[in-house]
């Protein structure tokens, strides 16, 4: 799908569609808040914690289909959108999926770029237009006026007389965020071998800790760490007390948790894991007064192939909770 301009393309006036436009730009600013919309959809699509899925491919049809369902959901209830209103002049009109800014707009999703199904009631009202891509941790945001000009000709057989926007309708696509980042699926950039390895574990925690190791420096999203572990309590697989972090601390790797240690990650110089991300790297200790303070000194990424004796620090947390303990059994 390219977004060249067409002959014959002029933009047309919509104030009301200016007017959703402003309010959901208010809302979001950066966009990162419909990245997260659309990353919790594609895992609640999955199921990865009971299903071990993480691929599109893996889905039936009708998981497919439910996609836009589930994604007009978790929009609404992020962003708190009104129900649509619809005409009170026409008892046919019960009105569309949400009203921003006083108007009706209606949700599409489509997994192919473009190809939003659009039923007469949404003829002449404002699409809200969503497309993503998981393999490149990709979205797109966008409004259109649903003009018939825009349409393609329905196709015999059409029960529902649904459209589909013409090539000329998706040059007026108003796009609010255009193959815009979304926080990414982990697995879907590790080579195969590396994931095999990864699930070749009865243990949970294991299965966890290689997952740190082959993904070492990259961001990874907690619905990730549940489909890996596969048990009820998934997270507690990333933490101390046997879990990962336990595993790999003796080799002096750090699992950092975008809740406690994002300024952690920040002074290693890592990435910085939002509060549903994790970042994972191996550390040693710094000389040249650089990189992060814990346990009582400043450490630094290892660099590939420097050996270390050492195991990784306590992060803060968790000294807070080996000094309370030791506090508890003295009292």
């Amino acid at each position: 799908m390219t977004d060249s301009v067409l002959p014959g393309f002029e933009p047309i006036d919509d104030p009301a569609l200016d007017e959703v436009a402003g309010s959901l730009l208010r809302l979001d600013p950066t966009g990162r808040r419909w990245a997260s919309v659309i990353r919790h959809t594609y895992d609640m699509i999955y199921n990865g914690a009971e299903t071990g899925r993480y691929r599109w491919e893996e889905l039936a049809k009708t998981e497919k289909t439910h996609f836009g369902t589930l994604f007009e959901i978790n929009a609404q209830r992020e962003f708190e959108f009104a129900d649509g209103s619809g005409d009170p002049g026409d008892p046919l009109d019960r009105g569309l999926d949400y009203n921003i800014a006083g108007h009706d707009v209606d949700a599409k999703w489509s997994q192919d770029d473009g190809r939003w199904m659009l039923p007469p009631e949404v003829f002449g009202k404002i699409a809200l237009v969503a497309t993503g891509s998981d393999p490149r941790s990709e979205f797109s945001i966008g409004l259109i006026r649903v003009r018939p000009e825009f349409l393609t000709t329905r196709s015999k057989g059409n029960r529902d007389q649904k459209s589909w926007l013409s090539a000329f309708g998706r040059q007026h696509v108003r796009w609010l965020w255009r193959n815009a980042p979304m926080p990414q699926n982990v697995l879907l950039r590790l080579s195969q071998s590396s994931v095999n390895h990864i699930l070749d574990s009865r243990s949970g925690a294991e299965r966890v800790a290689r997952l740190f190791l082959e993904a070492e420096g990259l961001l990874i999203h907690r619905s990730t760490v549940a489909t890996i572990a596969r048990q009820l309590d998934h997270q507690k697989r990333a933490r101390g007390n046997g879990g990962a972090r336990d595993l790999l601390r003796p080799d002096g790797y750090l699992i950092m948790s975008g809740v406690y240690h994002a300024d952690v990650a920040a002074e290693l110089g890592l990435p910085v894991p939002s509060r549903a991300e994790y970042v994972a790297a191996r550390v040693v200790p710094s000389r040249d007064g650089k990189g992060a303070l814990l346990d009582g000194q400043l450490w630094r990424l290892a660099a590939s192939g420097e050996a270390s004796s050492l195991p990784a620090p306590l992060l803060p947390d968790e000294e807070k909770r080996r000094k309370r303990r030791s506090e508890e059994n003295r009292s």
